[in-house]
């Protein structure tokens, strides 16, 4: 990870050098699913449990991050990190934790606690058939407050203004907007640049890997796969299915 470079891919939108070893091995672990073996109709459909449930890769996820923080002058630095409901918890906890500061729930609207500040509606890249809504709880963040906002991805922008909003309204700062990857066909950036008449337009955006540096070999649709059972559990009815391989 030593002597890694950051670089401006246009729009103050920074990331890593993509032909780092590093950046090409997380690249390898950015699994994603064809609309087949997705959740929802994208398509592509990126599952960050390609880098959590493999510890070195998680590292060095979170070694990038860490550096990148660590590296402000004293003082400057970020003072809270913020993750989005939900993959963003699994990003930034660590990082906080590594960073030595508080690490902030952004929840979905009625899952925080206590008296909270709700965004406004916006809408992901999948229809969710009505607007979601963020929530911050009263007093997470003040004036003080250098947030880095994280999530595991850029799609429409929509989440991320969002979470932008929100950390204003308590008087706080977005130091960086950040994620492990963004998707370019959904044009995110520009919209975060473009959303409440410009006012988001300098703040620094980061992401560790680009679409197009993901190969195609980390599809996860299998090549075979076969119905095989079905069994009745106490609560619910369970389908499993074999498949083989993880290449398309």
């Amino acid at each position: 990870m030593a002597g890694i470079k950051f670089e401006n891919d246009g729009d103050n939108h920074w990331v890593p050098d993509q032909e780092h070893e590093d950046i090409k091995t997380i690249a390898e672990s950015m699994y994603w699913y064809s609309p087949k073996f997705s959740p929802k109709d994208v398509p592509k459909f990126y599952d960050v449990s390609g880098i959590s449930e493999n510890p070195k890769i998680f590292q060095l996820v979170v070694n990038l991050f860490v550096q990148r923080y660590k590296a402000a002058p004293e003082g400057t630095g970020p003072t809270h990190i913020i993750g989005y409901d939900a993959r963003g918890f699994i990003i930034g906890a660590p990082i906080a934790l590594a960073l030595g500061i508080p690490f902030v729930l952004l929840r979905k609207e009625g899952k925080n606690p206590g008296v909270v500040v709700n965004s406004e509606g916006y809408r992901k890249e999948y229809d969710e058939g009505k607007p979601e809504t963020l929530c911050l709880r009263l007093g997470s963040v003040d004036k003080n407050s250098r947030v880095v906002l994280i999530d595991d991805l850029i799609a429409t922008g929509g989440t991320a203004v969002a979470g932008f909003e929100l950390v204003e309204a308590l008087g706080g700062k977005v130091y960086e907007f950040a994620a492990c990857i963004c998707l370019p066909f959904l044009d995110g950036v520009k919209k975060i640049r473009a959303a409440c008449d410009g006012k988001f337009k300098d703040v620094p955006v980061f992401t560790l890997v680009k679409d197009t540096t993901v190969p195609d070999a980390a599809c996860g649709d299998p090549r075979v796969w076969v119905f095989v059972t079905t069994f009745d559990s106490v609560c619910k009815r369970l389908v499993v299915r074999a498949g083989g391989g993880l290449a398309c």
